[in-house]
């Protein structure tokens, strides 16, 4: 991956991994169509339909034929979801995300077949980041946010902007995607959103007992539990990450700049392929919060000579 700063300063990522480490990308029609087969071949039936409301009965109430009567519902149905709002399940900070599909001449592309690029900066998003994935045979170009969704096709504009010179003469279609469970800082959503619908199903399945008996709400808060308890430090550590170093133009700068460290690196792919916060050296921890506060300040630094020179 390469990570482009506000200023253009471009890091190179990834000199960490081993052999057998990848961060794949997927094509979402083709995945979900793969989850959708797979679950059907495993005895689930696959209905067509829009989502309207739910009816949530009186312990002991059977329903009427004409209705769909199931044991119990799992809401997956994104970051607008009306299965949320049937239940009342309240407002939740989320993320939403624009992306493009753009096909390339295939010289461009051979440009993306292995590598990924991450553009950092307030013109592209103030809370996350715009990205050039490869797809296969195209590349998806995208932004993201939390706090200004209202501005997000000005973000995307400037994300496609920002790769112009990579991205010419592609032929362009449109595609916006807004899901929970995403992380803050990477932005990640897809693993989470899957890890989540099979952690639900199995709970839904432990606690019917394997269908013998009807689950309750007991049964559902174990699901929430233990995904408290695998998934809350990461989270928590993406928040407190996302507050340092996208809150300003110098913060980005300065974190693009600590990317280029191995020690960085190693941590960051730790954590981003295991999806845990991966376990530091105390001597190397330290030798990183000073080189922290030093891009910090350099960034800063630069920020004023910018700013000298745009005068």
């Amino acid at each position: 991956m390469k990570m482009i700063s506000p200023y253009n300063f471009s890091v190179d990522i990834g000199q960490t991994l081993k052999p057998h480490e990848y961060i794949g990308m997927v094509r979402r029609e083709v995945l979900d169509a793969y989850l959708r087969e797979r679950a059907s071949k495993n005895g689930a039936r696959v209905i067509n339909g829009l989502f309207l409301k739910m009816d949530i009965p009186n312990k002991g109430a059977t329903g009427e034929k004409k209705t769909l009567e199931v044991d119990a519902v799992i809401g997956a149905d994104g970051a607008n979801s009306r299965v949320a709002k049937s239940i009342d399940a309240g407002d939740y900070d989320y993320a939403i995300a624009f992306q493009e599909r753009i096909k390339i001449p295939n010289d461009k592309m051979m440009y993306y077949e292995d590598l990924a690029e991450m553009y950092v900066g307030d013109d592209v998003s103030p809370d996350l980041y715009g990205w050039v994935f490869p797809k296969c045979d195209h590349v998806a170009v995208g932004t993201g946010t939390v706090t200004h969704k209202g501005d997000i096709k000005k973000f995307q504009e400037t994300t496609r902007n920002r790769a112009r010179d990579k991205i010419l003469g592609g032929r362009v279609a449109l595609g916006g995607d807004a899901a929970g469970y995403v992380t803050k800082c990477s932005g990640e959503g897809i693993y989470f959103a899957a890890k989540s619908g099979r952690m639900c199903a199995e709970a839904i399945v432990e606690g019917s007992e394997n269908g013998k008996r009807m689950v309750d709400e007991g049964d559902l808060r174990k699901y929430l539990e233990k995904w408290d308890k695998t998934y809350w430090p990461p989270y928590k550590v993406l928040d407190v990450l996302q507050k340092v170093f996208y809150r300003s133009k110098p913060a980005r700068e300065a974190f693009v700049e600590m990317c280029a460290d191995e020690y960085v690196q190693k941590m960051t792919f730790d954590s981003y392929l295991y999806k845990r916060v991966a376990p530091g050296n105390p001597l190397e921890d330290l030798k990183l919060a000073v080189n922290t506060i030093g891009s910090l300040v350099r960034a800063n630094a630069l920020r004023r000579e910018m700013e000298k020179l745009s005068v």
